[in-house]
C-alpha cells in the first residue's frame, strides 16, 4: 500500500514536473517570437528578454530533475560496468550521496539568496528576483527527492540482489 501512495506521487511529480516545463518552454518560445515581430515592425516589448531568461532559468533547474528521473545526466560508466552488480550499486550509492551533498548546499544558499533579493526587482517584469532564484531551491529540491529515491533503490538492490527485467528494459548492472 505504501509504495502504491509513492509510486502515485512520482507519477503526479513525474507529470507535473513535464507539463510545467512544457508549458514555460512554449510561453517562452512564444514571447520570443512576438517580440522578433515587434522588433521588426519597429514596436520593441520591454519585458520579453526578462520573461525569456527568466522561464529559461526555472525551465533549467526543473530539467535537472527530470534528467535525473529519465537518467539522462552524463556519467561514465566505464568501470561500473565492469564492475560486478554488487560493487556497482556501492559505487552508485556513493555517487547519489554527493549528489545529494551538493544539492543540499545549493539549495540552502539558493534559500539564501531568495531572502537576501526579496526587496530587488526585474525593471521589466516587475517581479521580485526572489522568484527567478526559488527555481534553484526548487530544482535542487527535486533532485534531491530524486536522489534519495535512487538512493533507496540501489541499496535495495544491494542487498536484494539484481531486479528482473521489465518492458524489456535492463535494470540490474551499473544502471541506476
Amino acid at each position: 500500500m505504501k509504495e502504491r501512495k509513492e509510486n502515485r506521487l512520482f507519477y503526479l511529480l513525474n507529470h507535473t514536473e513535464e507539463i510545467v516545463i512544457v508549458a514555460m518552454f512554449a510561453v517562452m518560445v512564444a514571447v520570443i517570437f512576438v517580440q522578433v515581430i515587434m522588433r521588426k515592425c519597429g514596436n520593441s516589448l520591454t519585458w520579453s528578454e526578462e520573461l525569456g531568461k527568466f522561464l529559461f532559468v526555472w525551465i533549467t533547474w526543473l530539467g535537472i530533475s527530470l534528467g535525473e528521473r529519465k537518467g539522462e545526466h552524463i556519467k561514465i560508466t566505464m568501470l561500473t560496468d565492469r564492475l560486478p552488480f554488487r560493487v556497482a550499486q556501492v559505487v552508485n550509492i556513493l555517487s547519489e550521496i554527493i549528489v545529494i551533498i551538493i544539492c543540499a548546499v545549493t539549495f540552502y544558499y539558493g534559500i539564501t539568496l531568495v531572502f537576501s533579493q526579496m526587496g530587488t526587482h526585474y525593471a521589466g517584469i516587475k517581479i521580485s528576483v526572489s522568484w527567478g532564484y526559488l527555481a534553484v531551491v526548487v530544482g535542487c529540491g527535486l533532485m534531491i527527492l530524486r536522489s534519495v529515491w535512487g538512493f533507496g533503490r540501489s541499496l535495495k538492490y544491494l542487498f536484494k540482489g539484481a531486479p528482473a527485467e521489465q518492458d524489456g528494459e535492463e535494470k540490474g548492472g551499473a544502471e541506476q
